[in-house]
């Protein structure tokens, strides 16, 4: 074991540690030939899995049948931080696009999928370790906290009234992240196990009569066609919702680029460790650093924690099963004991990395094209643990519009249905482009470390305005 806490000892890849938590899944079989349904959907992770499951809940009698190139939950389902939280990916944009109460209402619609969440989990007896204990995100530097209060302003004015600004002392009385200035607490948020939730609601689709083909590649997708090399299903409606794996497909390299974030997993904690830590009432917790993190404190009492390493791979390319660099997976060391230097030497005993999918303008998207079929989902660009779900029933709504059996409902008129944004830049552009973003990024976050000003780097400001995230 290096000093770091990581060497021999880290199982680094082999998907993500949910999967070795869990086990991994007995694949379905894949597609035995040509076939018809009336949706087929592309991609088995959360998107698709929702969707599969609330048409079928809508609508006993549609045939629907769900694609997966791997097993459901190979790819951001199933490696991401555990985060059931109410972020929505571009709501100030679409906020300047359609008018503040428009986006009121998106947000609206995220506070209260949070709750369909849970609800769901509970109903269909999917023991996915959730635990409601909200979300904490704490500033550590002056800078910091002047953003954090005006986060949390911002977050007001959307309507957020029981969320909470806490100073140094109420920080620590939650959990002692080192150095801790202030941070701000909203209710609507919980901690799961991804994998878990996963393969309980593949399982819940299966029992509704959703049809799952598994190890089935899709390489194509037009109007009443979803093609695969084991041949290919015809449905009136094709739903896309692959994500961060967007970018295999045909014609669709540009569209949304793979993003790449990473995770470890410590050994567990002993009670005399977590006593020195707190965080008792176990809260999804984050920063306020513009290359931000995330961790959760498991069901088994350790800490998961991630954040970007390699941020993008040239061309689009996704990785291998999770395989993550060491420089990766020390730096995310480093944060953990950034926050709790207790806990240095500590045992990392797992890391891995997952691609999420970003739009050109960082805004998540619903769309069901009525003169093709075709619809997606997606660019949620790392808040898709509950968006997925606020997505997938938008999805059905949509679907159930367009072929007569229902009307409009509030949710086909939130203001991300529809939303077009322009592709990505050729490359090497792009690499470029996002790489000097989160260069840009880490730069401004060790000034303000070194500084302690008020004022954020005018760094950070310039690299959002050239990423389009402003």
């Amino acid at each position: 074991m290096s000093s770091s806490g990581t060497g021999s000892g880290t199982v680094n890849g082999g998907i993500s540690f949910w999967y070795a938590d869990d086990g991994l899944p007995v694949p379905r079989e894949p597609l035995p030939g040509d076939a018809t349904a009336d949706v087929v959907i592309v991609g088995g992770g959360y998107t698709g899995l929702w969707t599969a499951y609330y048409l079928k809940k809508a609508a006993p009698s549609l045939r629907v049948t769900v694609l997966e190139q791997r097993f459901c939950g190979y790819g951001a389902s199933g490696r991401n931080g555990g985060w059931l939280y109410n972020g929505v990916a571009g709501r100030d944009r679409y906020a300047r696009l359609h008018g503040h109460e428009a986006a009121v209402r998106l947000q609206r619609a995220m506070n209260d999928t949070v709750d369909e969440v849970v609800r769901v989990t509970a109903e269909e007896g999917i023991d996915a370790d959730v635990h409601r204990g909200g979300v904490l995100e704490v500033a550590y530097t002056p800078a910091q906290l002047a953003r954090l209060k005006a986060f949390h302003e911002h977050e007001l004015s959307y309507g957020e009234r029981d969320r909470e600004l806490y100073g140094a002392r109420e920080t620590a009385e939650r959990v002692r992240v080192a150095d801790a200035v202030g941070s701000a607490w909203t209710p609507h948020g919980a901690r799961l196990h991804p994998v878990k939730l996963v393969k309980g609601l593949a399982a819940a689709a299966e029992a509704l009569g959703v049809t799952i083909h598994e190890r089935t590649p899709v390489t194509e997708i037009r109007p009443g066609h979803a093609v695969t090399s084991h041949g290919t299903v015809r449905a009136p409606y094709v739903l896309r919702c692959t994500e961060g794996f967007t970018a295999s497909l045909k014609g669709q390299r540009r569209t949304w680029l793979p993003m790449n974030s990473s995770m470890i997993a410590t050994q567990r904690l002993t009670p005399e460790q977590w006593a020195r830590i707190g965080w008792e009432g176990r809260e999804t917790l984050g920063d306020m650093a513009h290359a931000y993190m995330y961790a959760q404190r498991t069901a088994d009492d350790r800490i998961a924690l991630g954040g970007r390493g390699v941020p993008y791979r040239f061309g689009s390319r996704t990785d291998h099963d999770g395989g993550t660099r060491q420089a990766t997976v020390d730096a995310l060391y480093g944060i953990l004991v950034r926050f709790f230097p207790s806990l240095a030497g500590i045992r990392v005993e797992h890391a891995w990395s997952g691609v999420l999918g970003v739009p050109r303008d960082w805004c998540a998207t619903v769309t069901l094209d009525r003169a093709t079929g075709l619809g997606w989902a997606g660019g949620y660009v790392g808040s898709g643990v509950a968006t997925t779900n606020l997505a997938a029933r938008t999805l059905r709504d949509l679907v159930r519009l367009d072929s007569g059996q229902a009307g409009p409902t509030g949710l086909t008129g939130l203001p991300w249905v529809g939303h077009k944004v322009r592709k990505w830049e050729p490359e090497p552009f792009r690499w470029i482009g996002v790489h000097g973003m989160y260069a840009t990024y880490r730069t401004a976050d060790r000034r303000e470390l070194t500084t302690r000003g008020a004022d954020s780097s005018r760094l950070a400001r310039l690299a959002d305005r050239v990423a389009g995230r402003h």
